[in-house]
């Protein structure tokens, strides 16, 4: 496949005005009307940029594939990647890399917590429907971007659209900042693996007072397993306003988390490559194991009843529908120029659309087992906590007959002690009416149902479910290891991932940076690691929520719109199939065109509008510890945290505009030297193999034909009609 400026050479000699980023000029003089002679400004509908651009800009069905593909043998071979690009060392590996990055801890974190939250059954059912309908088609843009221009983020999208150049730069800085608080999760799993290796753990019982034998009554007011989340992992404050220095071992567990994010990403693709055998493969060999066994557990059944119940209200829920949009991009990952970094070292002729759709049914599977083992371990909880308050109960009745208030004959049955479940209700109904009605008042109404949802507050709710199945299971040490080896996987594929969205556009970016891949590396882990520190305070978490649940969504939301608009629209989805379909060699399902031209924008506006307007309308709260009660609070956001969302929102989206001012000032320029009299010769780039020297997709010699064909049956040129 010969390059973009040789074939622009053998077609036509005369140059090109319309894309100001792609071309360095050359000032000659002459004048307003010989440059008209020339051709270089036309009033005519098709410009030469359309004679080069709209290769097969007509894709309508599969028979317009197959007209493609007949010529494909005739071209000269597929171009491949330059010889000193890095690339993965197999196929296995870069789909390791793509999951890896995909499936990550807020697959664990949040998507059971939303499910129970939102409809359970219900919740899945809009997820799957949003998955294949907009999350594979993104996914399998993103993906064949990077794959055919062989760059990251940054350099993709000046290539597609100059105009849009800064959506790559709003893509690395969502990536610089996640990074700076996902880090901070991965720490946090570290942590606990460290802590898992005592018998007994200390998550499993209350810590005794200095000096004494009693234990603490703060812990003693709450379950051990959420005191020490809140007090000794988090050390956390009562509100978000109380701050304070990093804690030491939290500041000491997210070094050792760059420490092993740095060494990854130095030994670079191919040694990475290795380290997701065990990263990526691990989690999914534990997830089925604690699966398998916690669906063994007593009352497992009634949490999975509770997952499959779909309620029908919330099907028609906006809110519904935007929570699990939010999810869905932040657990599949559209719009950090990860995938498209990622698919930059692979070769062009990879089959980018079964790679999305393996990547996103990988996803779906690690969410529903997660949620499935979730749910079980919650109902086994539930029902455990259930049994407890009928003895409780039954206590209060052996009280109330030792004190004379109640009869004798009000006594439980010794049998309520092996099996509370069954024996109470039946228990309860034999009671005359007149002592049912004395006894009611002293007991607490026991309900399971309600039960399930203490358990299933707080969409920390996994890291309950972690600690909580370590008492379950016998060999608790053991588990405890297995389960946050997990954790810990996940949040280090992911981080690669995320790294990769750093890390590669500055390389593409900057030329001379290329020699010091290493050096660069550190310069980007060590600033990392110290932004991180501000997570490890002792209010750190609460900032992490707050990042977490209302700031990552909009620049993600106005990226992936963005991005799909400019492929759709701007460059033209049928031109980007048509070039697919070339670099591919099959065809591709039309489909495609569809969903990016009218679908995928439809839905990711709705989103964008309605996360808007929840964040500008609702009142933004965070789950808090308050030492007091030993007990989670809801606690509104100060005023100054909405001020500081707004900042990071507006920093993070200000490369889009200023990068397109400086596109229009460009072309501004242009044209008042035309309007001056002096002549504009813009001649193509040659930097050899550089991949800046590929300015737009690759044009062959079958569009010659395919144009001819449009011609001949009348098409015209809009790029998704």
């Amino acid at each position: 496949m010969t390059s973009v400026s040789e074939n622009m050479e053998a077609q036509d000699e005369r140059p090109q005005i319309s894309r100001p980023s792609d071309f360095k000029s050359l000032i000659t003089t002459t004048s307003a009307s010989q440059l008209l002679k020339s051709d270089l400004i036309t009033e005519e509908p098709m410009s030469e940029e359309q004679k080069f651009d709209t290769v097969s800009s007509y894709i309508w069905s599969d028979e317009d594939n197959d007209e493609i593909l007949e010529t494909i043998d005739n071209d000269e071979p597929k171009e491949e990647a330059p010889t000193d690009r890095p690339s993965w060392a197999n196929k296995i590996e870069y789909l390791l890399a793509q999951v890896g990055f995909s499936v990550g801890l807020s697959t664990i974190w949040r998507f059971p917590y939303l499910c129970f939250h939102n409809g359970g059954g219900s919740f899945l059912i809009i997820y799957m429907l949003m998955l294949f309908l907009v999350g594979v088609p993104l996914l399998f843009l993103e993906m064949a971007a990077g794959q055919r221009m062989r760059q990251g983020s940054i350099g993709v999208w000046k290539v597609i659209s100059p105009w849009i150049g800064g959506v790559g730069y709003t893509s690395f800085m969502v990536c610089c900042i996640v990074g700076l608080y996902y880090s901070v999760l991965m720490a946090w799993s570290l942590f606990y693996l460290v802590q898992s290796f005592q018998s007994p753990l200390p998550w499993s019982m209350c810590p005794l007072l200095r000096n004494s034998s009693d234990f603490d009554p703060e812990c003693e007011r709450t379950a051990p397993t959420t005191y020490f989340w809140y007090r000794n992992v988090l050390k956390a404050t009562d509100e978000i306003e109380m701050g304070g220095l990093p804690v030491m071992h939290l500041s000491v567990s997210l070094f050792m988390t760059w420490l092993i994010i740095c060494i990854s990403m130095i030994k670079g693709p191919k040694s990475t490559g290795k380290m997701l055998y065990v990263s990526v493969l691990l989690p999914y060999f534990i997830l089925f194991c604690l699966l398998i066994r916690s669906l063994m557990l007593e009352g497992a059944h009634f949490g999975l009843k509770n997952l499959l119940a779909a309620k029908v209200p919330a099907l028609y829920s906006v809110q519904v529908w935007r929570r699990t949009g939010n999810q869905l991009f932040l657990s599949m990952g559209p719009g950090f120029g990860s995938f498209t970094a990622i698919s930059s070292y692979i070769p062009r002729s990879n089959n980018c659309v079964m790679d999305a759709f393996v990547v996103a049914l990988l996803n779906l599977t690690a969410s529903l087992t997660a949620t499935v083992f979730v749910f079980a371990i919650m109902g086994h909880l539930a029902t455990e906590n259930n049994e407890k308050c009928y003895l409780r109960n039954a206590e209060t009745v052996l009280y109330l007959i030792a004190s004379g208030v109640l009869p004798a004959e009000a006594h439980p049955p010794d049998s309520m002690y092996h099996d509370p479940s069954s024996i109470y209700s039946t228990w309860l109904k034999s009671l005359p009416k007149q002592t049912k009605d004395t006894v009611l008042p002293y007991m607490t109404n026991c309900n399971i149902a309600h039960e399930l949802k203490e358990v299933m507050e707080g969409p920390g709710v996994a890291i309950v479910a972690f600690t909580n199945i370590t008492s379950v299971f016998s060999g608790s040490t053991f588990w405890a290891i297995i389960i946050f080896v997990l954790l810990a996987s996940l949040g280090l594929s992911t981080m690669i991932g995320i790294m990769q969205g750093i890390v590669t556009p500055l390389r593409d970016t900057f030329s001379s940076l290329r020699k010091y891949t290493n050096l660069l590396t550190v310069g980007v882990c060590v600033p990392m690691y110290l932004g991180s520190l501000i997570f490890v305070t002792s209010s750190g978490s609460y900032y992490v929520n707050l990042l977490d649940d209302y700031w990552v969504s909009l620049p993600l939301f106005f990226v992936v719109i963005l991005e799909n608009i400019a492929m759709a629209w701007i460059y033209g989805a049928r031109r980007f199939l048509a070039d697919l379909i070339i670099m591919l060699g099959h065809p591709i399902s039309p489909i495609y065109r569809w969903l990016w031209c009218f679908l995928s924008p439809f839905v990711l506006l709705v989103l964008f509008v309605s996360t808007l307007l929840h964040l500008s309308l609702k009142t933004i709260t965070y789950l808090a510890w308050d030492s007091s009660i030993s007990n989670e609070v809801i606690r509104i956001y100060p005023s100054w945290a909405k001020v500081l969302l707004i900042i990071l929102i507006i920093i993070t989206i200000l490369p889009i505009p200023a990068y397109f001012l400086y596109t229009l000032i460009g072309v501004d320029f242009t044209v008042s030297m035309i309007h001056s009299g002096t002549t504009v010769i813009f001649k193509p780039e040659a930097k050899g193999n550089s991949p800046k020297s590929n300015p737009r997709l690759q044009v062959r010699k079958s569009q010659k034909k395919i144009n001819k064909i449009d011609k001949q049956q009348g098409k015209t040129s809009l790029p998704c009609e």
